[in-house]
């Protein structure tokens, strides 16, 4: 693995790791560290640094929800139209094209189901090129972003071995 593919996994891991210390990691120099991490962000690789937040530990309502988005192209249209027009909304938290049995996964957030689901009939189903939306509400998070989300209250069943 290059060094620059070990920096990206590294600064995955924990964006918030200081210089010296991925620099230790990876047998470089701080400096080499910095300018690299520069370049990555001048270069568009490295886009934004994000918290991973477990929304179920606050007092505050959050709703997420995976809609999958099946669109009619026509030759006036392209994927990257639709996908801009999409983008733009706030509530959007990711948006993908993706092979299968739809074209758009789009990851929608909001304060509740009724809101979730009130954004994705006013705003994305009347959009001309959509023909089918199917809304698939986030029930419990396991893992995001890599972290595992294995710390919460044990579960009360018995297990049972074979």
């Amino acid at each position: 693995m290059d060094e620059r593919r070990e920096l990206l996994e590294l600064l995955l891991t924990n964006a918030r790791e200081d210089s010296t210390d991925i620099a230790r990691q990876l047998g470089l120099d701080e400096a080499a560290v910095e300018e690299a991490i520069a370049e990555l962000e001048r270069d568009g690789v490295v886009r934004g640094y994000q918290a991973v937040v477990d929304w179920s530990r606050l007092d505050r309502n959050h709703v997420e929800a995976t809609v999958e988005l099946d669109v009619d192209l026509d030759r006036e249209t392209s994927y990257e139209d639709i996908a801009g027009r999409i983008a733009k909304f706030p509530q959007v938290s990711a948006l993908r094209l993706v092979s299968g049995d739809y074209d758009f996964a789009l990851e929608v957030e909001g304060e509740s189901m009724h809101d979730v689901s009130q954004f994705v009939a006013d705003q994305v189903a009347p959009i001309p090129e959509v023909t089918r939306t199917v809304t698939h509400f986030v029930m419990e998070t396991y893992k995001q972003a890599g972290i595992e989300f294995g710390d919460r209250d044990e579960d009360d069943r018995l297990s049972v071995s074979p």
